[in-house]
């Protein structure tokens, strides 16, 4: 079984989770950036008219820098990013429009600060048609994947 820790990170936590986890179940590694890198404004959710209330509301996609060679070598694909709006923020959607993910697991761990994992998984599940399963998880730290991980993973 071949492994692979996706993440996008906005402000460096979700890295260094997705990072510590990957070391430690020694997968593979790919950060999703946009190819218009955002700014703290960009992420700012208080003002309204930040870019990321701009493509939440208008549903944009967000162009993404790079690509994952191999990506059909991969059965299992952890996916982290930061909840934004109850979800995957809209540049985690458009990076997973790019793939074929018939006959993956999908496992989406989330950071926030403040936000819970909510209904995560159901909204990932139209952007990554015919994987196996998607299942979603919030998690605090390294540890927490470590420990999903050997549930999910044995």
């Amino acid at each position: 079984m071949k492994v692979l820790v996706v993440y996008f990170s906005a402000e460096g936590r979700t890295a260094k989770v997705a990072k510590d986890f990957a070391r430690h179940i020694e997968a593979d590694v790919f950060e999703v950036k946009p190819q218009d890198p955002y700014s703290e404004a960009d992420i700012r959710w208080t003002n309204p008219l930040a870019r990321c209330n701009r493509e939440k509301i208008g549903k944009k996609d967000v162009p993404v820098e790079g690509s994952i060679e191999n990506f059909s070598d991969y059965d299992v694909i952890f996916l982290g990013f930061p909840i934004w709006y109850g979800g995957a923020p809209n540049v985690v959607n458009t990076f997973c429009k790019g793939y074929d993910w018939s006959g993956k697991k999908i496992y989406a761990f989330a950071t926030s600060g403040g936000s819970g994992i909510g209904k995560t998984a159901e909204k990932l599940t139209p952007y990554v048609s015919g994987a196996l399963s998607v299942e979603a998880k919030l998690v605090q730290s390294a540890d927490d994947l470590n420990m999903w991980s050997k549930e999910v993973l044995a």
